[in-house]
């Protein structure tokens, strides 16, 4: 049984839930979004609560049920809240520049690097440290993807830690070469 699924997902007030058949929206105050629910599995709203629930106890329909509820509570929070992924720059003269959807990044390499968000995604420079990126959006996957997309432009590499990473990162870090005398 999994202990996930079981769990029931508020619903906040000002948050407006549609089930159609296996298709799922939500609208709330941030946006609306909308997925398709497997078809073994179904969303029962009552009570000011969602609920999934599965037809039967095969494999793939208890793998599915857990994974099934965070996504619909994902939807749920990104409507509400939102979602933020930050990433900072580690490196002399590593900076970046945003304007409008586009961001400009100076990573050491000969040419600047330019990154176009996807549609959804917000990008936008932190106001207090110059050197953060911030990327907010309602979806939590492509927010997620289009911060693993940037930090893959120069990943921290272990000798001296430089690169573009997560904020609260830990990058462990390696000791260079030994010299022998």
């Amino acid at each position: 049984m999994s202990r996930v699924g079981e769990k029931p997902i508020p619903c906040p007030s000002g948050v407006e839930v549609k089930i159609q058949g296996s298709r799922v929206e939500v609208k709330g105050p941030k946006g609306s979004l909308s997925r398709e629910v497997h078809p073994l599995l179904k969303v029962a709203q009552a009570d000011g609560e969602l609920r999934v629930e599965r037809s039967g106890e095969s494999r793939l329909e208890r793998s599915l049920h857990g994974l099934t509820r965070s996504l619909v509570a994902n939807m749920i929070q990104g409507v509400t809240e939102g979602f933020e992924k930050r990433l900072e720059l580690v490196g002399l003269g590593y900076r970046a520049s945003v304007q409008g959807k586009s961001l400009t990044l100076q990573l050491g390499f000969s040419h600047p690097v330019l990154y176009q968000a996807a549609e959804g995604v917000e990008l936008s420079m932190d106001d207090q440290n110059r050197n953060v990126i911030v990327v907010r959006g309602i979806d939590k996957q492509k927010v997620g993807q289009a911060a693993a997309d940037i930090r893959r432009f120069r990943k921290p590499e272990p000798y001296k830690g430089k690169g573009v990473r997560y904020v609260g990162e830990v990058v462990r870090r390696k000791a260079g070469k030994a010299v022998v005398r």
